[in-house]
């Protein structure tokens, strides 16, 4: 899978993703990541790819120019119009059934914004998406593409080590994961679940599949009305939200 970064910082690009998981995962040729330089397709004298904004405002607006030439190289070498992203707060919350969709693309840019924005009229000839990591504002797009490149290679064949990781993380099934836990047994006095010591493997299914739907109903309750459960499983949650106080179902429910 390749990605194509559009943004003024390059570097920013590479050295975040070129080390863990996704560094690993470039080494071996299981994803492609590449930082386009916007700057470099500035045709003023001292590469500027910015200016004030028609109708007066603080801070400065990247050109259309820059961007759109960009863009028209990265199109002639991929050798079609590509899906182009743009990170920005107005956009949709990317979730993880976003990053599913976006995984069996072949080739994904991500435009990153920077000053006060980008000229209107480039995003409406290139950009097919408008996607946000959170209800925030950033110094520049970069952190979000990051963030969503991260997410979405998890999910490529081949990416993680143990092939069924991805299949059993939070958000997977509209559930958060269940805790986990590893050596020593008793480290401070808190001990591992009895359970996960047994080797009963269906036990300790149920057991992670029961944590998951409280500690889902005590965190993320709002993800449960889009979560696949049987009629016993859903017993079990409205027993469980009837305990937690109103208030504190409120609190836990809201996120950025």
């Amino acid at each position: 899978m390749n990605f194509h970064v559009m943004t003024l910082f390059p570097d920013m690009i590479m050295n975040g993703l070129g080390t863990s998981i996704t560094g690993r995962a470039m080494e071996k040729g299981l994803i492609h990541v590449e930082a386009v330089n916007i700057r470099d397709y500035s045709q003023d004298k001292h590469l500027h790819v910015d200016d004030a904004p028609y109708g007066g405002g603080a801070g400065m607006v990247m050109q259309p120019g820059p961007i759109y030439r960009a863009w028209q190289a990265l199109a002639e070498q991929i050798g079609k119009k590509p899906r182009v992203i743009c990170m920005t707060p107005q956009g949709s919350v990317f979730t993880q059934k976003i990053a599913k969709q976006l995984s069996e693309e072949e080739d994904l840019v991500f435009l990153c914004g920077h000053y006060e924005g980008i000229d209107e009229r480039v995003l409406e000839m290139i950009v097919t998406d408008y996607l946000s990591i959170g209800d925030y504002v950033l110094t520049g797009g970069e952190l979000p593409a990051m963030v969503m490149i991260d997410c979405i290679s998890r999910l490529v064949p081949g990416v993680l080590n143990n092939e069924v990781s991805a299949e059993f993380e939070s958000f997977s099934d509209n559930l958060l994961e269940y805790p986990q836990y590893t050596r020593p047994e008793d480290f401070l006095g808190r001990k591992v679940p009895e359970v996960l010591l047994s080797g009963h493997h269906a036990n300790i299914e149920a057991w992670r599949r029961q944590q998951s739907l409280i500690r889902t109903a005590e965190r993320r309750p709002d993800l449960l009305e889009g979560a696949c459960l049987t009629e016993k499983e859903r017993a079990f949650v409205e027993q469980m939200r009837r305990k937690l106080p109103a208030s504190a179902e409120e609190e836990k429910g809201f996120h950025a």
